[in-house]
Order: C-alpha cells, then structure tokens, then sequence
C-alpha cells in the first residue's frame, strides 16, 4: 500500500527537478560534450568545413606555449590573493559592523554598493584613479606626499596587483554581508557564557566567532577561488590583458586565440583544461577545508 505513495512522491521530486536538470544540461553538460569533441579536431578559420581529427596536437601545443602557462600563473595569482584579500577584509568588517553602531545601515550600505556596479564600470573608474596623468587620484596623493609617479597599469611588475586590488574593492562588501548573515545566526549565548568565563575579546572571536562561522568561510572561499578563476571582464576593462602579457588570464587567452584569433579547436582546449583546473582547485579547496573542520 506504501509503494504507490512513495513512487508517487518520488516522481513529484523528480518533476520539480526536471526543468533545472534540462537547464544544465542544455547550457552545460551538452556544450562541454561538444567542447570536448572538438579539442581533438583542427576546426579554425583555415579549416572551417572540412574538419579532422587530430589526437592531442591542441593539448601538446597548448602546454608548449609559454603565453598559455603565463595565463595559468597569472589566474591562480588572482584567484588565490583576491579570495584572501576579500575574506581577511571582510570578516573583521563584518564584525565590526554587527555590533550596536548607530550609523551600521549606513555603512553596511556603502561597503556592499560596490557590488552592485557592473564590474566594467568599476574597471573604469579605477583606470581612471590609477592613471599616471594630472587627473589621476592616486597618483595627485602620491606626489602630494613628495612620491614620483607610480604607472600602476603599465608596469608589467605592478598591473596584476593593481587589478586584484580594483577587485577586492568591489567585492569586499559582498563578501562582508555573507559574513554579517552568518554572524546574526550565531546565539549571544554563547558570548554571554564566555563573558562569565572572562574571555577577552580576542578569545571571544578566536573560540566562537570564528568556528561559528565556518560556513560562510566555506562558502566564500570556494566562491572566491572559482570566480577568480574565471576572471576576464575586470582584465579587460583595466588593461586589456596588458601591458605585454602581464594580466593575462585563461578565459581572456581562450577567448582571444578561440574566438579573436579563429583557432576554435585550441580554443575548445583551452576550455577543457581550465575546466578541470578549476574542478581541480575546488576538490582540493574543499579537503583542505574538512581537514580544518576535523582539527
């Protein structure tokens, strides 16, 4: 009697499911197949129609090019300094910020509008404040403070900075108001146990604050390691990739050489590889995190 309702819920699960599933398969799974298939073949503008297979020629090429490797270091540079530089920025503001302030909404406010821009806009307001010329903001603080110019942009040895930077500006107060959710689940309780116990303020968030909050330390770390992975839009809108190949990234490489350029079948390589870096980074990102969590 039992087995009819239980199939019957189970196909209720299924049915909610099956528009999300179709969804990432069309738009995922299936373009990743057809990706894939491709990365073995010659397909590019010089052979358009008649397209053959040719092994792993696109993947021996790709780890022969040392523009490819400098776009692989150039990510896990970004991906590793703007994921720290916005979770060390934004637990201690969230804390900040959680407590009894009058002006906190206010605040909280200013920090998460950043987000909000498109990350274009955002790239070409901090081209505008790094510029070396007379109107740029950082420079005029510079020379004000008896400093010569700093060419933030096209100093090969400062642009990839220069534009993690821009980056953690941005997204700090979104990564903060991750944080400030979490901390308002957290029972005063808690602090009030420790406060008999005469924890000082260090041990509170050292103890409680900062176990507590492992979640959104999860959460935002792997989102943090993968969106910086995928960096493109604030490369593009601050340097171009430049100066020379200096902010060079995978996606803006695999767009340039499978798009720009017409070779789609290195291209479709470039994607495979960056995938399973990615799917790579994020596993290793996780164990390390449960090896925290067991400690």
């Amino acid at each position: 009697m039992n087995k009819p309702n239980i199939f019957k819920r189970e196909i209720n699960y299924v049915l909610l499911l099956l528009p999300a599933l179709l969804i990432y398969c069309t738009f995922f799974i299936y373009p990743t197949l057809k990706t894939a298939v491709y990365s073995f073949t010659n397909w590019s503008d010089v052979h358009p129609v008649v397209v053959k297979y040719v092994g792993l020629n696109n993947y021996i090429a790709l780890f022969k090019d040392s523009l490819y490797l400098t776009g692989i270091s150039n990510t896990l540079i970004y991906a590793v300094l703007a994921m720290l530089g916005q979770n060390l920025l934004a637990i201690p503001l969230a804390v900040f910020l959680n407590k009894k302030l009058k002006t906190k909404n206010l605040l909280r406010a200013a920090f998460f509008l950043p987000a909000v821009f498109s990350v274009l806009v955002i790239g070409f307001l901090w081209n505008f404040m790094y510029s070396p010329s007379d109107f740029g903001l950082i420079n005029q603080l510079v020379v004000a403070l008896g400093f010569e110019r700093i060419n933030f942009l096209g100093d090969p040895r400062l642009a990839l900075y220069s534009v993690i930077i821009a980056s953690v500006w941005q997204w700090v107060g979104y990564t903060m108001v991750i944080y400030l959710a979490n901390l308002q689940s957290i029972s005063t309780d808690y602090y009030e146990a420790a406060k008999i116990d005469r924890a000082n303020g260090w041990q509170l968030f050292r103890y409680i604050t900062l176990p507590l909050l492992l979640p959104a330390i999860t959460f935002n770390t792997v989102m943090g390691m993968i969106n910086g992975m995928k960096v493109f839009d604030i490369v593009y809108a601050l340097t171009g990739g430049g100066p020379g190949y200096s902010t060079e990234t995978i996606v803006s490489l695999m767009i340039k050489k499978g798009l720009s350029e017409g070779f789609y079948s290195y291209g479709a390589a470039f994607g495979i590889v960056f995938v399973i870096l990615v799917g790579f980074i994020t596993f290793l990102h996780f164990t390390l995190i449960k090896m925290w969590e067991r400690r």
